[in-house]
């Protein structure tokens, strides 16, 4: 066709298909999905699932549709949502969900600071919102934060024999791992309780109740220990080695070359949990990745730990650092310096499940923990109605469902609630 016939042509083709009938096809695929949907008001319930109270946030709506959430390890956080959050969503659009997080934030951080209770509350209800924008989009959460780079999320457990040593208490524990339905890979074991467990009183040569140190005699009862532990579970089983932020830098490489021998997963939050050049020098002179994270908060609390060195593994809990998206972010970071990461978690299968959704979503994620606090496995699962097991080939399984793809369990979960708390109420 010649050049002025060819611009004849195409001019009367955008005169005869307007841009806009072009992409109709489009819009009434989308239709459904772009009904204005408004906040009508945001609920709660606390519940005693942990050693300290649970916080379900419902986010409702004017469609009918509603997400559910969780904010936990943290007194006040009922009195932030219901009595600050709240008044500023009713009415919002529930898919402008990263607003919404730093509306929360910046508005009311004069309550709490940002930090703390302030921000596992707006990540409750980030959560809540995420569910809500799931099922008003018909789509997974994993799909809303970037996509979903794995249908499972390997989880581990975290507890200890009864004496770890004691060879046959490791056999007992090592058994009821490797026959468990949920069919456990990694557990996570304290390191920190053996100077309290055989010595309660410190009478012994070198301790101190607020010293940070561990003696010859520590080191060896700890070697013993996970020596026994991986003899027991074999090499099947990955081992994480816990400290609850308890000793000195000096004590902490002790401890490290202590466990070397066992090839630990990692060795967790051995220090105090604030940023210091201390972890700059335990990371690079261990012989087992170091690992932090669970008490630090947004970006702005990991920012050091991934830009200085100061950890080899980030662990943020997701419920409470700052949400899905936040924690997106934070792997993000991490990713830029070859930085995995693993998800502390200490809440409800909520949590769990909301939390594996933002970690199915990272890119080099490796393990996330599951706690069921003062619950056996099966009563910690039945908190919440789910398609098929939780956590199933040592994985938490990520529905293809929309939103976060569950509902808690009123027959279980009613009896939980806290004197004076209703069911919503």
């Amino acid at each position: 066709m010649p050049k002025n016939n060819r611009r004849d042509f195409l001019r009367g083709m955008a005169v005869a298909v307007p841009a806009t009938a072009a992409l109709s096809g489009f819009q009434a695929m989308a239709s459904p999905m772009r009904q204005k949907v408004k906040i009508t008001d945001v609920k709660m319930m606390r519940a005693k699932t942990n050693a300290t109270p649970t916080n379900w946030i419902k986010v409702e709506t004017d469609a009918g549709i509603y997400g559910i959430g969780e904010a936990y390890w943290g007194l006040g956080v009922k009195e932030l949502v219901l009595g600050y959050f709240r008044d500023y969503l009713i009415g919002e659009d529930p898919l402008d969900v990263d607003r919404h997080y730093h509306s929360m934030l910046r508005k009311w951080a004069g309550a709490g600071g940002i930090g703390g209770v302030t921000v596992t509350a707006a990540s409750g209800v980030e959560i809540a919102l995420w569910d809500l924008a799931g099922k008003i989009l018909g789509v997974p959460v994993v799909k809303l934060l970037g996509g979903q780079f794995r249908d499972g999320v390997r989880a581990y457990w975290t507890g200890s024999p009864k004496d770890p040593l004691d060879p046959a208490s490791c056999r007992e524990f090592a058994s009821m791992l490797k026959n468990h339905p949920f069919g456990i890979t990694a557990i996570k074991s304290d390191a920190d309780g053996y100077p309290r467990r055989y010595d309660p009183d410190f009478k012994e040569p070198g301790h101190d109740n607020f010293n940070r140190n561990l003696t010859r005699k520590d080191l060896a009862r700890i070697a013993k220990g996970f020596n026994n532990l991986r003899e027991a579970v074999g090499d099947d089983i990955d081992i994480a080695v816990h400290c609850h932020w308890n000793y000195a830098w000096p004590d902490a490489l002790a401890l490290a070359r202590t466990v070397e021998p066992i090839k630990p997963a990692w060795l967790e939050d051995p220090m105090t949990p604030d940023f210091s050049d201390s972890w700059v020098k335990l990371t690079a002179a261990s012989p087992v990745p170091i690992l932090t994270g669970e008490n630090l908060y947004r970006r702005d609390g990991f920012k050091d730990f991934i830009m200085k060195g100061g950890c080899h593994i980030i662990q943020p809990d997701i419920p409470k650092a700052g949400g899905l998206l936040e924690c997106k972010k934070i792997a993000d970071l991490a990713e830029l310096f070859n930085i995995p990461v693993n998800a502390h978690l200490a809440g409800t299968p909520v949590a769990s499940v909301a939390s594996a959704h933002s970690a199915a979503a990272m890119p080099d994620f490796r393990a996330q923990e599951f706690s069921v606090g003062f619950y056996n496995t099966t009563d910690w699962a039945n908190m919440i109605h789910y398609d098929g097991p939780i956590i199933k080939n040592g994985k938490i399984r990520i529905l293809d469902k929309p939103g976060l793809g569950l509902e808690l369990n009123e027959e279980i979960v009613r009896p939980l609630l806290l004197p004076g708390e209703t069911w919503w109420g």
